[in-house]
Formats: structure tokens, C-alpha cells, sequence
């Protein structure tokens, strides 16, 4: 099969590899149909390198149909139509009982002090091949894999698998109500997916960026936007806000915001280091660029709650203390677990109304070959790229 493959710090090629068999009799094989490349696949195009080896198969927002089972699958047929869970949860653990598919006790990854496996994500989750590719395997068929009606277009549904349960954990965590208001530092594919939900909810929503595309997307949908190289967003934020503050921050941007230097160079040089020393400086002294989180703690009113979406690898990250207690923060973060909102967001999918908008959201469709091209596209925000899709 022809599969996308991380071969080295910013080189992404599409190779041909040998096609997945099952394993374990609780495996699924699916063809997939639509895959998404991720803001996340950008920590592995460039920092995250040192967990990576040339060959591994990238990707973890894909659906497709089932093409062959295990012997234990009974829950699903072969043609069925499904959408694969970014991250691979047994469902039946103490974690997954408490609705923490991402810290799922079967599939954690002990060796690393990580939660539950992930698709296509370094040796860190697992080094479990991922979803930009013609075939998967699933692991855990019998439970991960969301099956979703014939009809509509993959594109109504292949959200499901990461950037909708992602968005809607984001606002859910953030706990902001009806007529209150939201600022969301970060107005890429989860930014922007949360925004389209609090609005639904009739919740106020201030994004921040400094990508005229995703600003000027945004603000056509309703979201009162501030240009994060134009204006001083914290001010900005107080300002339409009565010189309060939002009722809660979305911060969706993670370890590759803007504006942090130190930890930007930081990072590129420990890429630069052989594995056998960069490892151990990655898991154990590694830090993080943290000018989007810092916004988002200062925008945040007092009482308030900062919600982060974006993904951190730091493990010595110096944070405001000092303001988080003195303000009263509450801070509520983590990878989202899919199958936990599931219920609540696939009536949204299925709706003709389509009130998330999911049919357009996709800003780029490329075939698979083109992916080389899309993550350079991606990493540099050029052609107005919020959000791509790969039709193998």
C-alpha cells in the first residue's frame, strides 16, 4: 500500500510499504476513504523527531470501510463505514469507565509515563503506524471504531476522529455558559471548530490570531477577532470585556506558539542532537514555547478558567504561578477523549442542516501523494490552509 512516512527533520515522503494484517483477534483492517493531516503532525514534522524512525506511517484522524476481522469482532461487518478514534482505548479499563479513553489503562505507554497509544505518533504513544495510508489496522475494533451511515460525504464525518471531540472538550472543559464570553488564543482547525461550537451554544467568542486567513475565516462566522500582530490582544480582550477579562480562555495553540524565542531555539537545537542525547533532554529537561498559554492566563478573568487544547511536551516549562494563584485560575487540559463526547457530537454530524458547517470546513483536498507538499503548505500557513484532507 502507498502510506505517508516521516523520514527525517522536515522530510515527509509517500512510500510504498507492506499492507497491515490483523494481529490481535480484536483487530479491524479498514480501507481508508478520508484522513486529515493535523496541527499535531506538525510536532512530528519538526521537534518531536527524536521519536520518530524513517519509515513510520503518520497520520490519526482517518474513516474508511472495514475490509477484514478479527475472529472476536461481532460489533461490525465487512463494508461497514467507520470513523477511527485518534487515540486506541479498550473501553472496558478503570480509565475508560471514568470516560478518559486518552488514559486508558490497557493501551498506556508505561516505558515513556504516557497515557493511551495513539495512531502515527512516536514511540512515545506507541509507535502504532498511522492513518494517512490506503489500509489501518485498528486495534481494539471491537470498541474504538465509530460507525456512522451511508450518504453523506466523508467529510460530515471524519471530524469525529479528532478535531470535533478535540473542540468540543475544549469548550467543555472551559465551562463557559450561555451569554458569556470566550477568547480562543489560536484560530487553526480546533480554534476555529471550537468557536463554530460555543457559538451554537450562544456563547460570545473573541478569537486570536495572526494568520489574516484564519481572521478574516472567523470573522465571517461571527467571531469578534483580534489580530494578534496589529493589536495588543490582552488589552484588546479587556477592552470588549469591560475591562474584566473573558469568562474562559481556549488556548489551542500548544508548544509552537509565536513569540517565544528562548524555548524556540531551544527546541530546534535539541532536534538537531542525535537521538541517544536528544531523548533523555526531551523527556526529562525539554521546554515548551509558551507565549500562547502566558496570553491566554493574562486575558482570562479573575475566577476564570483556562482551557488548553494545545498539545505540550514540555517537562520543565516555568509558568506564572504567581498569577494562576492570584487570580484563581482553574486550569483544565488534556487530549480528547473521543468516545466521551461522541454521543453529543455525532447528532450534530448527522444533521442536514449540517449546523457545524463540517461539509465546507475543509480548506485544502489532496490526494495522498501531495502530501509532502500539504505539510510544508501547513507548517508555513501559505494558501490560506486552515484544514486538510487527504483522499487516498
Amino acid at each position: 500500500m502507498r502510506a505517508v512516512t516521516w523520514q527525517g527533520r522536515r522530510q515527509i515522503s509517500v512510500e510504498t510499504v507492506p499492507d497491515p494484517q490483523i494481529i490481535e483477534d480484536n483487530d479491524i483492517i479498514i480501507e481508508v476513504t478520508t484522513t486529515g493531516l493535523c496541527g499535531s503532525d506538525l510536532h512530528l514534522y519538526d521537534p518531536l523527531g527524536p521519536f520518530l524512525h524513517p519509515g513510520d506511517i503518520l497520520g490519526h484522524e482517518p474513516m474508511g470501510r472495514v475490509v477484514e476481522t478479527g475472529s472476536a469482532i461481532t460489533n461490525l461487518m465487512i463494508g461497514d463505514r467507520v470513523v477511527i478514534p485518534f487515540q486506541i482505548a479498550c473501553g472496558s479499563c478503570f480509565m475508560c469507565d471514568q470516560g478518559l479513553q486518552t488514559q486508558c489503562e490497557t493501551t498506556q505507554v508505561r516505558e515513556y509515563g504516557k497515557g493511551a497509544a495513539l495512531f502515527g505518533y512516536t514511540d512515545l504513544y506507541g509507535a502504532v503506524p498511522g492513518g494517512q495510508a490506503e489500509f489501518l489496522r485498528v486495534p481494539h475494533g471491537d470498541y474504538g471504531p465509530i460507525k456512522v451511515e451511508e450518504g453523506p460525504s466523508d467529510e460530515r464525518f471524519v471530524y469525529l476522529s479528532d478535531v470535533a471531540p478535540t473542540a468540543w472538550q475544549g469548550v467543555e472543559y472551559s465551562g463557559v455558559q450561555p451569554g458569556e464570553t470566550l477568547a480562543i488564543v489560536g484560530l487553526g482547525p480546533i480554534g476555529e471548530m471550537a468557536a463554530r461550537i460555543a457559538m451554537l451554544r450562544g456563547v460570545r467568542v473573541i478569537g486570536i490570531d495572526l494568520v489574516p486567513e484564519r481572521l478574516k475565516r472567523s470573522a465571517s462566522l461571527g467571531v469578534e477577532t483580534i489580530d494578534l500582530n496589529a493589536d495588543d490582544p490582552v488589552g484588546a480582550v479587556l477592552e470588549q470585556t469591560a475591562g474584566r477579562g473573558a469568562d474562559a480562555v481556549l488556548e489551542a495553540v500548544g508548544m509552537e506558539a509565536h513569540g517565544s524565542g528562548i524555548a524556540e531555539t531551544a527546541q530546534k537545537a535539541v532536534g538537531l542532537l542525535p537521538k541517544a542525547l536528544a531523548r533523555p533532554i526531551m523527556t526529562n529537561a525539554s521546554v515548551d514555547r509558551l507565549a500562547a498559554l502566558n496570553l491566554a492566563i493574562d486575558a482570562v478573568r479573575r475566577g476564570g478558567t483556562v482551557s488548553i487544547s494545545g498539545v505540550y511536551a514540555g517537562t520543565s516549562d516555568p509558568l506564572s504561578m504567581q498569577t494562576i494563584f492570584d487570580k484563581q485560575l482553574t486550569l483544565k487540559m488534556g487530549q480528547a477523549n473521543v468516545k466521551r463526547w461522541i454521543d453529543d457530537i455525532l447528532p450534530l454530524a448527522q444533521n442536514d442542516a449540517d449546523p457545524l458547517g463540517l461539509e465546507t470546513f475543509a480548506t485544502h483536498r489532496m490526494t495522498l501523494s501531495e502530501a509532502p507538499a500539504a505539510y510544508e503548505m501547513f507548517q508555513k500557513k501559505e494558501d490560506g490552509a486552515i484544514k486538510v484532507l487527504f483522499q487516498p
